[in-house]
C-alpha cells in the first residue's frame, strides 16, 4: 500500500471518528434545544453522511475480499472456491470503484458549491434570434432546476424587441446549486432558420450566461453610501403595474461602476432587496476573479466560473445538435435539452472536471 493511500485512509478515520462525534451530539438535548447550533450539525452531518457510508462499505469490501481470498487458499471443495473466484472478481470491481469514489469525496472543495446562485441570461449577436433563445433557454434551465426541487425566483425580465427576452435574471436556490450550475457560465450559440426567414437560410445568435454564486453578509457588505438608487416604472414580463407604480430599482455601485437592475415584483422595498443580494454576488464573483488572476496556487485558480466570454456550447436545430466544445461531447438530443434535460450535458461536464481534477491531486 503506498504512502499517498495510507494517508487517504488515515483521513477517512478522522472523518469517521468526526461523523459519529456528530451523530452523537446530534442525540443531546442541549443541542436539540440550539437551533442554530443543531441545523449547523445536521449540515455537516450530511456533507459527511455519504463520504462515511462509502467508506464502511469500502471496509466491508475489503474484509470480504480478505474471507474469500482465505476460501481459496484453504479450501479443497472445488465448488466453494468456484463461488469464492466469481466473488472476488465482482468485489475487486466495487473497490476499485470505491477508491475512486473516495478520492473524489477528498478533493478539495470549492468553496462555492453549496451555494445558491444568481443566474443571469442575455441576448447577445443576432439581433431577435438571440431573444428568444435567451428566454428558451431560461426555461430549459427552469424546467432542470425544477426536476431537482430547486427553487426558481424571477428578479428581473427584460423583453426583446420581437419576442423573447434581451435580460433575464433569476436566484435559484437549493441544494448544491453552484456545483452542478457552474460550467454552464459562458458563450452559448444556436444555429437555426429563423421563422422570418423564407429561404431556409440557417442563421446564428448568441447568447451569455454568466452563474454567479449568492454572497453572503459575511462576504461581502455592499455600505448604502456606496450605492446610488434608482426606482422607476416596471416594464416587461414581470411589470404588472406597468405605469403604475414605480416599483422597479436600480443601483449603481459607485466605486465599481457595476448596475443592478430589479423590476419582477410589485414591491419596490422587495425589488430592492433583490437587487442588493444581485449586486453583492456580483461583487463577489468580481473579488474572486481578480483573486484567480493574482494567486499562483494552482488550487485557487479553480474557484469561480471561468472566462464567461468563451463560447461553451452550440445548439444545432436543423441537426438536432448540441456539442459542448469543452469536453468534445456531441449529442443528438437538442429537443430533450431544451425540455429541461440539460443534466445530458451537465452530468458529463461534472465526471470530466472531476477526472482532471483527480489527475492533478495524483500527479
Amino acid at each position: 500500500m503506498t504512502q499517498v493511500v495510507l494517508q487517504m485512509f488515515d483521513k477517512l478515520d478522522t472523518v469517521e471518528q468526526r461523523f459519529e462525534k456528530v451523530e452523537r451530539d446530534l442525540q443531546r438535548p442541549d443541542i436539540v434545544s440550539q437551533q442554530k447550533e443543531y441545523q449547523k450539525l445536521m449540515k455537516e452531518f450530511s456533507e459527511l453522511e455519504d463520504l462515511v457510508k462509502a467508506y464502511r462499505r469500502y471496509k466491508q469490501v475489503v474484509s470480504q475480499l480478505h474471507e474469500n481470498r482465505g476460501i481459496l487458499n484453504d479450501e479443497d471443495d472445488e465448488d466453494m472456491r468456484d463461488m469464492a473466484k466469481q466473488e472476488i472478481a465482482s468485489l475487486e470491481t466495487e473497490q476499485e470503484t470505491l477508491e475512486t469514489e473516495l478520492k473524489l469525496f477528498l478533493l478539495p472543495k470549492d468553496p462555492n458549491d453549496d451555494r445558491d446562485v444568481i443566474l443571469e441570461i442575455r441576448a447577445g449577436a443576432g439581433g431577435d434570434e438571440a431573444s428568444l433563445f435567451a428566454e428558451e433557454l431560461f426555461e430549459a434551465y427552469k424546467y432542470y432546476a425544477q426536476g431537482k426541487s430547486w427553487v426558481v425566483d424571477l428578479m428581473s425580465y427584460v423583453d426583446g424587441n420581437a419576442g423573447g427576452a434581451k435580460e433575464i435574471i433569476a436566484n435559484i436556490s437549493g441544494h448544491k446549486v453552484y456545483s452542478l450550475l457552474k460550467y454552464e457560465s459562458g458563450v452559448h450559440r444556436v444555429q437555426r432558420v429563423p421563422k422570418t426567414e423564407t429561404q431556409g437560410r440557417v442563421h446564428t445568435s448568441t447568447v451569455t450566461v454568466a452563474v454567479i454564486a449568492e454572497a453572503d453578509e459575511v462576504d461581502v457588505h455592499v455600505h448604502a453610501k456606496d450605492v446610488k438608487v434608482d426606482v422607476y416604472r416596471s416594464s416587461g414580463a414581470g411589470g404588472q403595474h406597468v405605469n403604475t407604480t414605480d416599483s422597479a430599482v436600480r443601483l449603481t455601485h459607485i466605486p465599481t461602476g457595476l448596475v443592478v437592475t430589479c423590476q419582477d415584483g410589485r414591491s419596490q422595498i422587495k425589488n430592492k432587496e433583490k437587487a442588493f443580494k444581485v449586486l453583492a454576488a456580483r461583487l463577489k464573483a468580481s473579488e474572486e476573479e481578480k483573486a484567480i488572476k493574482e494567486a499562483s496556487d494552482q488550487r485557487l485558480s479553480q474557484i469561480g466560473t471561468g472566462d464567461r466570454s468563451e463560447r461553451i456550447r452550440t445548439y444545432n436545430f436543423p441537426q438536432t445538435r448540441v456539442t459542448d466544445h469543452r469536453i468534445g461531447l456531441t449529442l443528438h438530443r437538442i429537443d430533450e435539452i431544451m425540455s429541461g434535460h440539460v443534466d445530458l450535458v451537465i452530468e458529463p461536464l461534472v465526471t470530466h472536471y472531476q477526472a482532471e481534477a483527480l489527475k492533478k491531486a495524483q500527479s
